[in-house]
């Protein structure tokens, strides 16, 4: 019975210091997968208010192509189907997504603004 009891004590599992490191390292790991998902979700939103930008001034352009002047506000462009209000709110000349925001300039029919988060 005695040597029951010894050869089962070899069969101990895992000591308190290696559960320890392994919670370290599956701690860092988690570390490094939030911030990689972070900077995706930044430059998912610049390229969104991009694709915005270039989407307003092509409407207007399409606008002038079909009645030979810009429109008044880039409302106008929703209300006459040249854009969609998909991804982006638009009210008068301001355009806005998720953290950024756009003018649109309807003399020029050009779109300003700063799409860096």
């Amino acid at each position: 019975m005695i040597n029951t009891l010894r050869k089962r004590r070899g069969d101990e599992g895992f000591t308190l210091i290696e559960l320890l490191i392994v919670i370290v390292i599956l701690g860092i790991l988690a570390a490094v997968v939030v911030i990689s998902v972070a900077g995706i979700t930044d430059r998912g939103g610049e390229s969104a208010c991009e694709a915005s930008r270039t989407a307003v001034a092509t409407a207007g352009e399409a606008h002038y192509a079909q009645l030979g002047n810009y429109p008044t506000d880039a409302a106008t462009l929703v209300t006459l189907g040249y854009l969609s209000e998909t991804g982006a709110a638009i009210a008068g000349n301001a355009i806005t997504g998720s953290g950024w925001a756009l003018t649109y300039v309807p003399a020029t029919n050009a779109v300003t603004g700063d799409c860096t988060p």
